[in-house]
């Protein structure tokens, strides 16, 4: 009966064969790979990250380990086990039987498994037959290599290849013996003997048996002798456990060493060209994680590289910060006088967003027992600025935990292209996705990319109200009295209050009030232009954020996301014409075959003319204003220009500058707008968000293989006709200035 199933299976009888020319040649699931614009790989997209190598580059002491442990006489057999065949057969396939490595090799090639007994015992027939056929069109060394190429090592880490640089940060080739046999242990259950599975429970011991027991086996058929054996059980598992999590997260999303919230929102954007192009091949819609395709984008990694050090070197030192001005307040991380009800709706939406919440959900877990877990302690690993932290805890109070830390986002592009050359979404992927640049959600109607959640911007919407001034042909110069406005409509009577700053009726330049973020002055402006055209130039300048024309939008009040921001920032340094921010530029296929190619939107804004005023304006938040500490702390010598922000509560602190050729802005906060510092001179955009531009531009400036303008902003090609000089305006104005040059410390928009 058992030749007859072999004889039916060969020929075709018993259901399509699987095609094992796939494994030498495999053209299914093949990852898209994306490349910033200097040609380095930032990720993969992919179903198996998978990356294919020859015998050679493989280290001996694998296929020694794999045999001694699999299949001691592989060099002997054609690919049958006939003992362990038999008793698939006579179990119907519940005692196995793919017990010699081309077996195995053939097991994969089938990728569901047959609930019924008769479908099993087939689908063992069909192994035996593909077996066969294995070893008559391929040489040991092929099948080896074919195998070790198919693996599954566990945590979605698929041939030998991605697990030794995975696991030991190596190519496969120079894997020693105890490595090898610690891969090679994994095969057998790669959940149940990982290292990450057993790290809590028992520091690896389950792990450390089983790569033991492959030396053994190794020992007993004399691959390694006796007293390698016992030296080779003397090392150490995993060398940092730490790493090895890193490495491991990086992968199951395919990350790279940088960018890691870009390739987030690249994804997004690439998955909605996939949506709307038909792949001519399959005739049916591009497959992102299949298709193989190749996505180049507009990042630097340099300049990515930079901006993601430059967070990670300032926000511990600001979390410290934040951390001791909480120690030991009442409701510590929020306000002392939030009252308890509010505080548990806070975590409770908190603990509804989580991973685990959704999970539990959907295992069908009724509420007080979802509560009951998440009010049970247990261990777990949180984030810390000093690297992942081992600790016991309730759920709920990881939840109380994670939201007591600052979150930040920055994004850096060119103003002349609209290319996006720097985007750090946030502190650390791992422990907090959300993106903090754009947070894009896919609008079925435009079929587009739209951004998502903003924050509120605070002074820095500023610039905005003194570009409807320029664009009147005011100057900078222009002196005006720092006098309470109020705007009144038939609802309501609108006066806002300055925050420190000149004398209360004092002349002032509006050079100097922008400088000094001075309220009376944006009001007075606001009131000058009204609100509605404020948000019709906002409107102009790339912002589809929710603007409501109240004249309280002068302050700041609506919430933008960075992304939205940089870019209408980036058109005062672009001669007023203002480029869409770009990431990707081109996909093309598995062949190199160009697909889609995409370029920025432009349009004129502003004049010339206006835009090298704002340009002047904002140089003098940096001269002599609330950004003078870039000249200071940062030693900033170039020529920049920028706006900080901060909002009423502290919750939120931007900065937002350019320089000849780049605009960068950052945005610091907790994701949490009640989790803020109490103080202005810590809460406010010049110490949470100005820090880290200074760090990261200034690496960026101190390299000089990054090839950008270091000298001073391009003039208009017609001589500004407004006065620039601020000495020379008054005289032709017979006004005597009583207020120039005065630094303002504390912003309060």
């Amino acid at each position: 009966m058992l030749g007859s199933l072999v004889l039916l299976a060969s020929v075709g009888a018993l259901g399509e064969m699987p095609d094992f020319k796939d494994l030498e040649d495999p053209q299914r699931n093949l990852a898209s790979i994306v490349y910033s614009a200097d040609g380095k790989v930032l990720g993969k997209y992919y179903v198996e990250n998978r990356v294919a190598v020859d015998y050679e580059d493989i280290s001996p002491n694998v296929i020694n380990a794999l045999i001694a442990t699999e299949d001691v006489r592989f060099y002997s057999h054609s690919g049958i086990d006939a003992r362990g065949t038999l008793r698939a057969f006579t179990s119907f396939g519940r005692e196995g039987g793919a017990s010699t490595i081309t077996q195995q090799l053939a097991k994969i090639l089938f990728h569901k498994k047959p609930q019924s007994k008769i479908g099993r015992l087939i689908q063992k027939v069909k192994e035996w037959v593909i077996a066969l056929r294995l070893e008559k069109n391929y040489t040991k060394k092929e099948i080896l290599t074919m195998y070790l190429n198919q693996a599954d090592f566990g945590h979605n880490i698929y041939g030998i290849n991605s697990a030794s640089k995975i696991y030991f940060n190596k190519p496969p080739k120079d894997l020693n013996v105890p490595e090898a046999a610690m891969l090679v242990g994994l095969l057998k259950a790669p959940t149940r003997f990982s290292p990450i599975t057993n790290f809590k429970k028992n520091k690896m011991q389950v792990t450390l048996n089983r790569r033991n027991t492959v030396l053994e086996q190794m020992a007993k058929y004399k691959k390694i002798t006796s007293a390698e054996c016992i030296e080779f059980k003397k090392a150490e598992v995993i060398s940092n456990i730490e790493e090895l999590k890193e490495r491991i997260s990086k992968n199951a999303y395919g990350h790279g060493e940088v960018a890691h919230y870009f390739m987030e929102e690249l994804k997004k954007d690439v998955e909605a060209w996939c949506m709307t192009t038909i792949n001519p091949r399959t005739k049916k819609n591009y497959n992102l994680y299949t298709d193989g395709l190749r996505v180049y984008t507009t990042i630097d990694s340099k300049i990515q590289a930079y901006a993601e050090a430059a967070v990670k070197e300032y926000m511990p030192k600001l979390q410290a910060l934040f951390f001791k001005t909480k120690k030991g307040k009442k409701n510590a991380p929020f306000p002392s006088n939030m009252k308890p009800e509010e505080m548990e709706k806070i975590i409770m939406q908190g603990v509804k967003t989580s991973d685990g919440y959704k999970a539990l959900k959907n295992e069908g877990v009724s509420e007080p027992d979802i509560m009951k877990i998440f009010k049970t302690p247990k261990q777990m690993t949180v984030f810390s600025w000093s690297g992942p932290k081992d600790t016991v805890m309730t759920p709920w109070d990881s939840v109380v935990y994670h939201k007591s830390f600052l979150m930040n986002g920055l994004m850096c592009m060119d103003p002349h292209t609209g290319e996006i050359k720097a985007w750090s979404g946030g502190v650390d992927f791992t422990y907090y996705k959300y993106d903090h640049v754009r947070a894009g959600k896919y609008d079925i109607k435009t079929k587009k990319i739209m951004p998502g959640g903003g924050r509120q911007v605070g002074s820095t919407f500023k610039p905005f109200v003194y570009a409807m001034a320029m664009r009147e042909g005011r100057s900078p110069c222009e002196e005006v009295p720092n006098v309470k406005v109020c705007i009144e409509s038939a609802w309501s009577r609108w006066c806002p209050d300055n925050s420190g700053g000149p004398p209360e009726g004092a002349m002032i330049s509006l050079k100097d009030a922008l400088a000094g973020s001075v309220n009376y002055i944006s009001a007075y402006l606001i009131k000058q232009y009204g609100a509605a055209s404020v948000v019709k130039l906002v409107k102009e300048l790339g912002v589809t954020a929710p603007l409501d024309p109240n004249p309280s939008i002068c302050l700041g009040t609506p919430d933008i996301s960075v992304y939205e921001m940089v870019g209408a920032f980036s058109t005062f340094f672009n001669k007023g014409i203002y480029n869409k921010p770009i990431f990707l530029t081109r996909i093309e296929d598995k062949n190199g075959n160009t697909l889609a190619e995409f370029t920025t939107e432009s349009r004129e804004v502003l004049n010339e003319e206006a835009a090298y005023l704002m340009v002047e304006l904002m140089r003098g938040v940096v001269l002599h204003g609330t950004s003078t500490r870039l000249r200071g702390t940062y030693k900033f010598k170039e020529a920049v220009a920028g706006k900080t922000g901060t909002t009423q509560s502290n919750s939120d602190g931007w900065f937002i500058a350019g320089t000849p050729d780049l605009v960068c802005g950052v945005w610091t906060g907790a994701d949490d707008r009640t989790v803020r510092f109490v103080s202005t001179g810590y809460g406010q955009g010049a110490n949470m968000a100005l820090p880290i531009w200074g760090i990261f531009m200034r690496k960026v400036y101190d390299d000089p293989s990054i090839k950008i303008n270091r000298g001073d902003f391009d003039k208009p090609a017609t001589p500004p006709t407004i006065e620039l000089n601020c000495g020379e305006y008054r005289q032709g104005q017979n006004e005597n200035h009583l207020y120039n040059n005065i630094i303002f410390d504390n912003e309060k928009d």
